[in-house]
C-alpha cells in the first residue's frame, strides 16, 4: 500500500517546493492538496465535519501553481489535487492546466475533483448548486475529449463548445488518472461512470473499512483503485485494515504548519510509508 500526504498549502505553511523534498526524501509515494479559491464572509453552509472551519481552509494557495512549484525539486512524488473544485472552475482551462502539469512533471499528476460543499463559494463562481452533479460529470467527459482529441468538442446541457485544438496533451495514456471524491452513493455512481478511481476521507474505525469498501463494489465493481484521504498516522490499525482489504493508497492529513514544525511531524510520520513499503 502506497502512502502519501493530504494538505492545504498555504501562505502561512510550509513552502511547496520545501514540503515536496521533504516528503520525497522520507519516502513519502504521493502529495494531494485541497483547493477553496475563497471563503465568502456571510457563510450560511455548516463544515461536512462539524465545528468552525479550520484556518488552513482560508488561506490555500492555487493547487496547480503549487504542484509546479513542487514538481522541479522532486522526481518521483506524485502529484494530485484532492480535491479540485472543477465546478467552479472552466473546464478548457483547467484541462490545460492538469496536463501542463503531467508534462513538467513527466507523467506524475493525478486529478482528484469533486462537487465541494460550500454552496456560497460555488454561487460567486455562477455556479448553481443545484446542478453541480451533472455540470461535474460534463466536465468529467470534457475533460477526457480534450485530453485525447486532436480536434475535440463537447455538448452538453452546461458545457458546450464546439472543435477546438488544445496542446499540450498529457504525458500519461490516455490521460492522467481522474479520482473521483466524495464518501456517499453519488460519489461511487459518478466514479463508475466518469472516473477511474475513488477519493473518499478515510473512515475513522477498522471496522468501518469493509462497509465503505462494500458501497463502492456495489456501484463500480471490484477493480477501482482507492485513495483513501486524511487518515491519522497514529491510528495503525486503521490503516492495517485498509491495506488488509486490498487498498492501493491512504494519505494521511498534515495540518498547515509553519517549515519546521512540518518538518517534525514528517520526521515522525516517516515510519508510515516505511511499514507498507
Amino acid at each position: 500500500m502506497r502512502i502519501g500526504i493530504s494538505t492545504f498549502a498555504t501562505d502561512e505553511g510550509i513552502t511547496p517546493a520545501a514540503l515536496g523534498r521533504a516528503m520525497e526524501e522520507r519516502g513519502f509515494e504521493s502529495l494531494f492538496l485541497a483547493e477553496h479559491s475563497h471563503i465568502p464572509v456571510r457563510r450560511e453552509t455548516p463544515h461536512p465535519m462539524g465545528g468552525d472551519l479550520p484556518r488552513g481552509y482560508y488561506r490555500p494557495v492555487d493547487p496547480f501553481v503549487a504542484l509546479g512549484a513542487i514538481s522541479s525539486v522532486t522526481t518521483t512524488l506524485r502529484l494530485g489535487t484532492g480535491i479540485a473544485l472543477l465546478i467552479q472552475r472552466d473546464v478548457i482551462q483547467t484541462a490545460k492546466e492538469v496536463a501542463t502539469l503531467d508534462l513538467i512533471s513527466g507523467g506524475r499528476a493525478v486529478f482528484g475533483a469533486g462537487v465541494g460543499w460550500n454552496r456560497e463559494e460555488m454561487r460567486n463562481h455562477g455556479t448553481d448548486p443545484r446542478v453541480r452533479g451533472a455540470l461535474l460529470d460534463e466536465q468529467l467527459d470534457a475533460l477526457r475529449q480534450i485530453w485525447t482529441k486532436d480536434e475535440a468538442e463537447f455538448h452538453g446541457r452546461y458545457v458546450d463548445f464546439d472543435p477546438i485544438f488544445q496542446w499540450p496533451k498529457p504525458v500519461q495514456q490516455p490521460h492522467p488518472p481522474i479520482y473521483v471524491g466524495g464518501n456517499g452513493e453519488p460519489a461511487v455512481r459518478r466514479v463508475a461512470a466518469h472516473g477511474d478511481g475513488w477519493l473518499p476521507n478515510a473512515v475513522r474505525e477498522p471496522d468501518q473499512v469493509a462497509g465503505q469498501l462494500a458501497l463502492l463494489r456495489e456501484y463500480a465493481g471490484d477493480d477501482v483503485p482507492v485513495t483513501a484521504t486524511s487518515a491519522s498516522a497514529k491510528r495503525l490499525d486503521v490503516l492495517d485494515a485498509y491495506a488488509e482489504a486490498g487498498v492501493d493508497r491512504v494519505t494521511l492529513g498534515l495540518p498547515a504548519v509553519p517549515e519546521a514544525d512540518t518538518l517534525r511531524m514528517l520526521d515522525r510520520m516517516a515510519e508510515v510509508p516505511a511499514r507498507y513499503r
